[in-house]
């Protein structure tokens, strides 16, 4: 489908308004399809009556309602279990023990998933730990997963996949240890499930918690950024992080010539700890 720039001009600003992403000249293809599903529940023909629309004077609700349609529908919530399992291995093995002796006096792990989609990131985690319970026993295990789409958060929350998704990136003996399977799908079971938690958010708003976290996962998210806007996520990012946690990226992800406010860590793909030089005196000392 055929999209004018000023059309597409009036979308990206849309999409970059409500959730900072920015719609460049090369994904401009994707528009017609992933707004074909809109175009069917509203009788569009195409994107310049959608963007004409938009421009109506509706009642607030109306307007917020296809807006809030077309923003969705443009977001891009590819995941799947232990996506880039080469780079997730390095949770288990190195990093989560890593945490587990920096954290022994508390016993307490915080985690945050930054734009989680449908929650399988997060799971994953959860089927860590589950799977190493004798190591986490007594321990307090928090994994926050967060999204800025509404829809992905919700079926996150539900915790049911159809089989092609409990597919990618599982095998046979996980799918039937963490999950049920129903009528309506594979269901999460409930002692896999108890790890993880979801609410919407923006990972350029303040933090979704006044407590930092030992580990930030935020993997294909600032991809979709603008440099400015990517340097402000980093810097949101960075005041959630414990001064002693870690930062995993995406594979196609870095904090090289994008940010001062993390370093890579040292050996470890894709992994960054924070710069502490950038936070205030009176803050960095606050900071666990």
């Amino acid at each position: 489908m055929e999209v004018s720039q000023a059309s597409h001009q009036i979308i990206a600003d849309l999409l970059a308004a409500r959730t900072g992403q920015h719609l460049t000249e090369s994904r401009r293809w994707r528009i017609g399809s992933a707004l074909a599903c809109v175009f069917r529940e509203h009788g569009i023909s195409n994107v310049d009556q959608l963007v004409c629309m938009l421009a109506q004077p509706e009642s607030p609700a109306q307007d917020r309602k296809l807006s809030d349609e077309v923003v969705e529908a443009l977001l891009n919530n590819e995941t799947y279990f232990f996506r880039d399992k080469p780079t997730f291995d390095q949770l288990p093995e190195d990093v989560l023990p890593e945490l587990a002796r920096r954290r022994g006096h508390s016993r307490r792990l915080s985690i945050w998933c930054a734009g989680c989609s449908t929650g399988q990131e997060v799971y994953s985690l959860a089927m860590i730990f589950a799977e190493q319970s004798e190591r986490w026993d007594g321990w307090s295990i928090d994994i926050l997963g967060t999204d800025v789409s509404h829809g992905a958060i919700e079926a996150a929350r539900g915790g049911l996949y159809s089989q092609f998704e409990v597919q990618r990136g599982l095998g046979v003996a996980q799918m039937l240890k963490h999950f049920d399977e129903t009528g309506r799908g594979w269901q999460i079971r409930e002692k896999t499930r108890s790890f993880a938690r979801f609410r919407q958010h923006n990972v350029l708003d303040e933090p979704p918690t006044r407590q930092t976290f030992d580990l930030i996962l935020c993997r294909n998210v600032l991809l979709y950024f603008a440099q400015t806007t990517r340097q402000q996520a980093f810097s949101r990012l960075r005041h959630a992080l414990a001064d002693d946690g870690f930062l995993m990226l995406g594979a196609g992800e870095t904090v090289v010539g994008q940010t001062r406010d993390f370093a890579p860590s040292d050996g470890r793909a894709s992994l960054y700890g924070p710069v502490l030089a950038t936070l205030p005196a009176r803050v960095a000392g606050s900071r666990r």
